[in-house]
């Protein structure tokens, strides 16, 4: 990040956003995204999500402690989606959902913004899917 870099963190509950320098056209999209995601966020089995866009991001997580391990894993899903985007000689992978012992992820790209929400393992995310693309 550069010295002109202005950055504000702003924390209420368990959602954090941090605001770098707004990027016109990206506030209407990414509202939107956030909008859904907190209607989804209230949904049975949903435990979290993050939001990032190009010059900002949302975190939604109940566990303040588990928040930088959720960001790395969203990072990481970002970085695999590229690398098997690029094996599958496919212009670029728009969602990917992992499933573990007791927690299930989708990630999804829409345009630059990226979203991660965290579920139980036994949490549906086919409705999620549907209400993010819609």
């Amino acid at each position: 990040m550069n010295q002109d870099t202005s950055q504000n963190l702003v924390e209420t509950g368990s959602i954090s956003v941090v605001d770098i320098t707004p990027v016109a056209g990206e506030d209407s999209v990414f509202a939107s995204l956030g909008a859904s995601l907190a209607e989804i966020r209230k949904l049975e089995g949903v435990t979290g999500y993050i939001l990032k866009g190009s010059t900002t991001a949302v975190v939604d997580c109940p566990e303040i402690e588990k928040v930088s391990l959720y960001a790395l894993l969203s990072y990481q899903l970002y970085e695999s989606s590229l690398e098997i985007a690029k094996q599958l000689s496919v212009a670029q992978v728009e969602s990917v959902l992992v499933e573990g012992r007791d927690l299930k992820v989708l990630f999804i790209r829409i345009g630059e913004n990226s979203i991660s929400v965290f579920m139980e393992k036994g949490a549906s995310h086919s409705w999620i899917i549907k209400r993010i693309l819609i």
